[in-house]
């Protein structure tokens, strides 16, 4: 079977890719859940298909399509805001690690990253703990087990039966760590990179035991972890981010759909990204996420025949000044400068707007590369008397400019602070 591969960027559409179908009725399912679920829309036509790509990046099998989607921000710029976004150590990739993140798909650069916290864990000493052995033993240690020797025929050897315990590398927080290595194995279609994911993993194999990577083993392990394990934080986030993506998880009744890939939401990072930065360079505000605008809606009494809650609109970030609502901001992944805004954003903002008594507009910050990219602004208009209501504004995050102001080098603490305001509160001297 001929595999035909296809790159795209996200948010973009191909109309027609001729002479290619789906092998079989489970491929065509598949892709059916994953449109239904607004991860990508890859439709059958009579003459071939139709590609349409959203805020999901990664790589996707299906059938004989091998598709690729890159995020519009790459290499070097874009593991820069992934270790600030989600904390992960900033272990300089030289050599060979650098000059492959250039040209790396989006689950590479989290596995270049994952293969360099391996490693330094591995030099710095793995984690150990302590795991309870009963055994009969020449030079005994720990307590002898007295139950056994009344149970027993006698001591017919030179041994005493013993319990005791011996700290070993073969526990829960490595074997995650080995468990990922294999996974990565199977995500990355870069040779070199899956060599040294082999390699590492065998190293470690040697003194850990493998395991099945899964929903529940990772909770365990979060439930598991201490302060000891605060060097492993970065590479069992790495871990999570990679099950996260792996198999494209669609929701609903076909949760149990495995898709062969990785997709990762890049909404989701867009918004982890803005929530650690805005939080650290708005010191005289307090930031809060997802907060519920609770008095938006409410049912009319008498009128609610189920007693159900009356639903509560969340922004994603609520800035206060001494009390009071200053800014109400929604991060969409979704570039607006080349794109319109769909209505349902509009329509989502609105509310917001209009939705509590201290300020009277709202923000949507969208990631874009353009540096023309500027603040747009919408009035939301009284249609009888034509007055404003409210307004909606189109704030844009220059990704590259974010990337190097979080990576440190030259920057300062003034010129953080200074987007940070920017993108919380608009241009300076705006209204």
């Amino acid at each position: 079977m001929s595999v035909t591969t296809v790159e795209l960027s996200e948010w973009t559409k191909l109309g027609l890719l001729e002479d290619v179908s789906f092998d079989d009725e489970r491929t065509r399912s598949i892709a059916a859940d994953l449109d239904k679920a607004g991860t990508v829309s890859i439709v059958e036509l009579a003459r071939g298909l139709s590609i349409t790509t959203k805020s999901h990046v990664g790589s996707l099998q299906l059938g004989s399509l091998q598709l690729q989607i890159r995020p519009k921000i790459e290499g070097a710029p874009l593991a820069a805001l992934l270790r600030y976004a989600y904390r992960l150590r900033d272990l300089r990739l030289l050599g060979q690690h650098r000059a492959r993140i250039a040209d790396a798909a989006f689950q590479d650069i989290l596995l270049e990253q994952l293969i360099a916290e391996v490693n330094e864990l591995m030099a710095r000493g793995l984690h150990r703990r302590y795991r309870r052995r009963e055994e009969s033993l020449a030079r005994p240690r720990g307590r002898f087990d007295f139950n056994r020797i009344a149970k027993g025929p006698g001591l017919v050897e030179a041994r005493l039966p013993c319990r005791h315990h011996v700290r070993l590398e073969d526990c829960l927080p490595n074997q995650v760590l080995l468990a990922a290595l294999r996974l990565g194995v199977k995500l990355t279609h870069d040779r070199t990179l899956r060599t040294s994911l082999r390699r590492t993993a065998a190293v470690l194999s040697e003194r850990v035991a493998a395991i099945q990577l899964t929903p529940h083993v990772l909770l365990r392990n979060k439930r598991e972890s201490n302060r000891q394990l605060a060097a492993y934080e970065p590479a069992f986030r790495l871990t999570e981010l990679l099950v996260a993506g792996c198999g494209a998880a669609i929701r609903g009744e076909d949760a149990g759909v495995s898709v062969p890939g990785f997709l990762f939401d890049m909404n989701t990072f867009f918004q982890q990204l803005l929530s650690r930065f805005l939080r650290e360079n708005l010191p005289s505000c307090d930031f809060r996420d997802e907060v519920g605008l609770k008095t938006v809606f409410e049912y009319e009494s008498g009128f609610n025949p189920q007693n159900k809650k009356a639903p509560v609109p969340r922004p994603d970030f609520v800035v206060m000044s001494r009390g009071k609502v200053a800014a109400v901001l929604d991060a969409k992944y979704r570039d607006l400068w080349v794109h319109s805004v769909p209505s349902n954003m509009l329509y989502q903002l609105a509310i917001y707007a209009l939705g509590q008594p201290d300020v009277d507009k709202a923000a949507i910050l969208y990631p874009t590369m353009s540096k023309q990219a500027t603040e747009a602004r919408l009035e939301i208009r009284d249609p009888v008397r034509g007055g404003r209501r409210g307004t909606i504004v189109l704030r844009p995050v220059h990704l590259g400019m974010l990337a190097q102001l979080v990576e440190g080098g030259r920057t300062t603490t003034r010129e953080r602070r200074d987007l940070a305001d920017q993108l919380a509160f608009g241009a300076v001297g705006s209204a």
